[in-house]
């Protein structure tokens, strides 16, 4: 009679290679597949609605509040937290305000809506960043001034609260302003 075959030490080992391969390949693949059907997105930031509560012009010294007024929507599946975020005014290539907007969490597919107001340092009225007196529907407005504001949004989106995956997003917007009364005649994102 024949004695049963077993298996030598060097078959097993090999089955357990292969094996091992194929659960990698499984693995990989099923991280690429959740990484493209769950990757985190940055937040989106849409300007509503940009205001000058206070505004004064003295010897060609310009001083106002500025407001600004974003919804901010968290296109994720996980909570968006922000913590590197501000508000930045720059006239004429210099920065004449600036703020830290505090820290703060979005849930998965809500919109947050947020404001911004503060104080903006005084600065000289130059005449290469004014336009000389223009027209809003044949209506003659005077001359006008333009600054840019830049938002920043940046934190972190966790997914199965063991990936972190670094956003970030902006908004800048170009934003017409009335040297005569302050008013916002309009800004562009």
């Amino acid at each position: 009679m024949h004695k049963p075959h077993r298996p030598s030490g060097r078959t097993n080992l090999a089955s357990c290679i292969v094996a091992t391969i194929f659960l990698i390949f499984v693995i990989i693949v099923l991280l690429i597949l959740f990484f493209t059907l769950f990757k985190p997105k940055d937040p989106e930031i849409s300007v509503n609605a940009v205001q000058l509560p206070s505004f004064s012009v003295t010897n060609g010294t310009i001083n106002f509040t500025f407001s600004q007024y974003v919804s901010v929507r968290n296109p994720n599946r996980a909570v968006f937290t922000h913590y590197d975020s501000s508000l930045q005014l720059i006239y004429s290539g210099s920065q004449v305000g600036f703020m830290f907007i505090p820290a703060g969490k979005i849930d998965s597919g809500r919109t947050q809506y947020m404001s911004a107001t503060f104080s903006v340092q005084s600065f000289p009225l130059t005449e290469t960043s004014t336009m000389g007196p223009t027209s809003v529907d044949g209506v003659r407005i005077g001359p006008t001034l333009e600054i840019q504001s830049r938002l920043k949004m940046g934190g972190r989106v966790r997914v199965l609260h063991i990936f972190t995956h670094q956003v970030e997003t902006t908004a800048r917007c170009s934003v017409a302003i009335s040297v005569s009364d302050g008013s916002v005649l309009g800004f562009h994102c």
